[in-house]
Order: C-alpha cells, then sequence, then structure tokens
C-alpha cells in the first residue's frame, strides 16, 4: 500500500479497533455489539419475509420460504467461512502492521467475493427446482418455493459482496460501519417487503425481490465506503484482482472454514428433508421456528468471529496473555446471552410462532421446535466460540473437523439410524440438541490441546 493511503495512528484508532492493547473486554464487547446487532438487522429482514408473506398469502407460501430458507442457509454459510477465512489473514496483517501485503489481500478478497458470488448465481437459478425436489418439499409448495429461490439466487452476488466486504471491515474491528450499511437495508427490506406483498400483491415473488434490493443496497454502500475511505483498508472494486500468491493463501485460510459451514448447513437441508416428509404444516411450523434461531446462532456466530480477529491481532503483536483472557471472556459473553435467550424462548414460544402463523397446527409444530433445541444454546455458544478462538491462531482445519464430525456426521447418522427409530418428528428435531452437546464436548478437548501447544512454542 502507498503511503498515501496509510493514514496517522490516531486516524486509524478513531475509525478501527486496535484490540492489541486496553481493556480485553471492552476490546470484545465493543466489537462484538455492532456485529451482533448487524446480525439480528440481517435476520430480521429475512425474517420479514416470513412474517409478511405468512400473513398475508398463507401457510402454503411460509412452508415455501422455508424449504428454501435452509438452502439459502447453506449458500450463505459458505460466504460466511469465506469472508471469515480472509478476515484472519487481514487481522493478522493488521496486527503485524504490514500494510504492504495487507493491500495486496484487499484486492484478492474482493476478486474472490465476485467470482464466487457470479458463480453461484448461475449454478442456483439453474439448480434451484432439482434442490427443493430433493429435500422432499411438498407438491403444494415447490412451485413458490421454486419462484423464491431463482430469484433470491439472482442477486446473490450482492450478498457475497456484501459479506466480503463487511469481513475486510471486521477485521480491522471497523463493525459500526457494516452495522450502519445493515440497518439502512433491513429497513428499505421491511418497506419493500410490505409493499410487494401486502399492497401490490406479488406474493412469495415480491418478497424475494425485495431481499435482493435490500442486500444490493447494503453491498453498494460498503463498496463505496471502501473505495473512499483513507484508512489502511481502503480499497476500490475497480482494483479487484487476483494475486497469485496472496489469493492462493486466502482460499487455504478459508476453505476449511467455508466447508465446515457449508458441509455443517448441508445437514440442516437433510434434517429439512426429515421435517419435510411430516407434511406442510411442520414445514411452515418448522421454518417459523427457524427464522427466530437466527436471533440466536448469528449472534453466537458474530461472538465466535470477534474471538479470531481478537485473537488474530493479539497473535500477530505478539501478545500471549491477551489471546488466554480473551478466551475467558468471550465464553462468558456467549453463556450469558444463550442463557437469556433460551428463557424468552422458552417462556413466549406460543407467542412468538404465533407472530407467523394463526394455524394452530403450524404454532404446535413450531413450538415442538423450539422445546427440543432452546435449553442447549449455551452448548452450541461454547462450540462456536471455541472455535473462532482456534481460527484466530491461524489453525482453520482442526475446528474443521470437529465441526464436520459433529455437527454433520453425527446428524447424518442420526437421521438415518436413530430417528427412523423413534418414529416421530422428534426424531428428527432431537438432532440438533445431541449434536450441540458432543460439538461442546470435543471442542473443549481440542481448545486445550492447541492453546497449550501454543503456550510451550512461546515460551
Amino acid at each position: 500500500m502507498d503511503s498515501s493511503n496509510v493514514t496517522t495512528t490516531d486516524s486509524i484508532k478513531k475509525n478501527s479497533l486496535d484490540m492489541t492493547n486496553g481493556s480485553i473486554f471492552k476490546s470484545i464487547l465493543l466489537f462484538s455489539i455492532p456485529l451482533i446487532l448487524g446480525n439480528l438487522l440481517q435476520q430480521l429482514y429475512n425474517t420479514a419475509d416470513s412474517l409478511i408473506v405468512g400473513n398475508f398469502v398463507g401457510k402454503q407460501a411460509l412452508a415455501a420460504v422455508g424449504s428454501s430458507g435452509m438452502l439459502i442457509y447453506l449458500i450463505s454459510c459458505f460466504f460466511l467461512g469465506a469472508a471469515s477465512g480472509a478476515g484472519i489473514i487481514l487481522s493478522q496483517l493488521y496486527g503485524a502492521k504490514d500494510y504492504k501485503r495487507l493491500d495486496l489481500c484487499l484486492k484478492s478478497t474482493l476478486a474472490i467475493g465476485i467470482i464466487i458470488g457470479l458463480i453461484t448465481s448461475i449454478i442456483g437459478v439453474i439448480s434451484a427446482k432439482p434442490l427443493l425436489v430433493l429435500i422432499n418439499t411438498s407438491s403444494d409448495v415447490l412451485s413458490n418455493a421454486t419462484i423464491y429461490l431463482r430469484l433470491y439466487f439472482v442477486g446473490i452476488i450482492f450478498n457475497v459482496i456484501y459479506n466480503m466486504a463487511a469481513g475486510i471491515l471486521n477485521a480491522f474491528g471497523d463493525s459500526k460501519r457494516s452495522l450502519l450499511y445493515l440497518g439502512i437495508a433491513s429497513v428499505v427490506n421491511i418497506i419493500l417487503d410490505f409493499y410487494f406483498v401486502a399492497f401490490l400483491k406479488l406474493g412469495i415473488a415480491g418478497a424475494a425481490i425485495a431481499t435482493d434490493i435490500s442486500q444490493f443496497i447494503s453491498s453498494t454502500l460498503a463498496i463505496i465506503y471502501l473505495a473512499r475511505t483513507h484508512l489502511p483498508y481502503h480499497v476500490d472494486i475497480r482494483q479487484a484482482r487476483l494475486y497469485k500468491d496472496m489469493s492462493i493463501k486466502i482460499i487455504m485460510v478459508s476453505l476449511p472454514t467455508a466447508i465446515q459451514n457449508a458441509v455443517i448447513a448441508l445437514s440442516n437441508v437433510l434434517i429439512q428433508a426429515g421435517v419435510n416428509a411430516y407434511g406442510t404444516n411442520a414445514t411452515a411450523g418448522f421454518a417459523a421456528y427457524m427464522k427466530v434461531d437466527g436471533f440466536n446462532i448469528l449472534p453466537i456466530l458474530s461472538i465466535s468471529l470477534a474471538a479470531t480477529t481478537f485473537i488474530g491481532q493479539n497473535i500477530g503483536a505478539k501478545k500471549m496473555d491477551r489471546v488466554y483472557k480473551g478466551i475467558w471472556i468471550v465464553l462468558s459473553i456467549g453463556l450469558v446471552y444463550t442463557a437469556i435467550i433460551s428463557v424468552i424462548m422458552l417462556g413466549f414460544s406460543r407467542e412468538i410462532i404465533g407472530l407467523f402463523s394463526r394455524d394452530q397446527e403450524v404454532i404446535n409444530y413450531g413450538i415442538l421446535s423450539i422445546k427440543a433445541l432452546a435449553p442447549f444454546y449455551m452448548c452450541l455458544s461454547i462450540c462456536h466460540s471455541l472455535a473462532g478462538s482456534i481460527r484466530g491462531t491461524g489453525n482453520t482445519l482442526a475446528p474443521m473437523v470437529i465441526m464436520l464430525l459433529s455437527l454433520c456426521l453425527y446428524r447424518i447418522l442420526w437421521i438415518i439410524i436413530i430417528a427412523p427409530k423413534i418414529g416421530s418428528i422428534w426424531g428428527v428435531l432431537l438432532t440438533y440438541p445431541t449434536s450441540f452437546i458432543v460439538c461442546a464436548i470435543l471442542m473443549i478437548g481440542l481448545t486445550i490441546y492447541v492453546f497449550s501447544h501454543i503456550k510451550k512454542d512461546d515460551n
């Protein structure tokens, strides 16, 4: 990066978050809160689709959004993993003040995002219907679900670019900026949902178009800011290009996390197929729950990203005492949050699911989902918080293996072997909490091993 793009230290500190100095709790909290709020806003405008469609179109449309939702989640998880991997390298280069290689990383990150977005959009539009058929989507839901999924894939490139841009900002601790853009997009999405679905009567297509437009807005705002800033993360999308060595490094670090997220999401798709087998009411009820579940899982992933960024910066700065203390603080924040959200969801389950549908059968299936999963959110928080901490060391392979074993292979075996023996939807739903417990236990063991060896190496 040339000197014209590097500002004074005071300016950098004002617009980004240096996690290598000062209060550890404050650093993690200042980074996490905007990120959590941003993800909650993102979930809010995803939930708005289901809320408005469920109330203004009907339970078949709600089920259609739900069937599409798991496939969308699969793709989104891959993008988040890719952005997280790039963020690891960026945060370490920033912690080491290596601005020349940082510039190459920024340009390569955007280029990779654009390429992934274009490829995914084309493949998604073509394969939408076959994928929905593959997961047992009901015939009365299939047509609407195909429309929604294809329209969503048309605009998927905006989602990818936003996630990559947000990953760049988050690597420097500037999570407030991405929150602002996401907030604007969320408001636009909700307004457009009402306009397209309730006023113009465009049905499920209107909800998908509203989502595409809102994602275009958030990605455009983020890209414009990155091009205009004079801080170390300045990068113009027109300068995006693949620098061979840096691109290979980004891909090598990103791929394990991206594959891990995608494969875990694939296991969720299989669970969705199991739920779909119980009919439209079960699909709609589970869909309503999954939208609410996002208010739990996305903040957990935000805390995990905070751990990755904090650990990455402090390892880059060779401040190991802060690394070890940071792990405990991240764990504490995650456990407190999930305990609170679990109590709220269990205490108001009927009212929460009732926001999406007035159909009693749909509500009952949604309540069953909450009862099966909500008590075990704390285990999932332990799993992701520790995985994020380990990734901050640059070791993305080991947590990937643990995640694949516990949240993918275990779930697939459960669905194939255990669920049929139980013989009810409970057999499908219990896949989640049991996998949370297995993941937490394995990740605790891995964390002890990884950081005890880092400590020995440091000494």
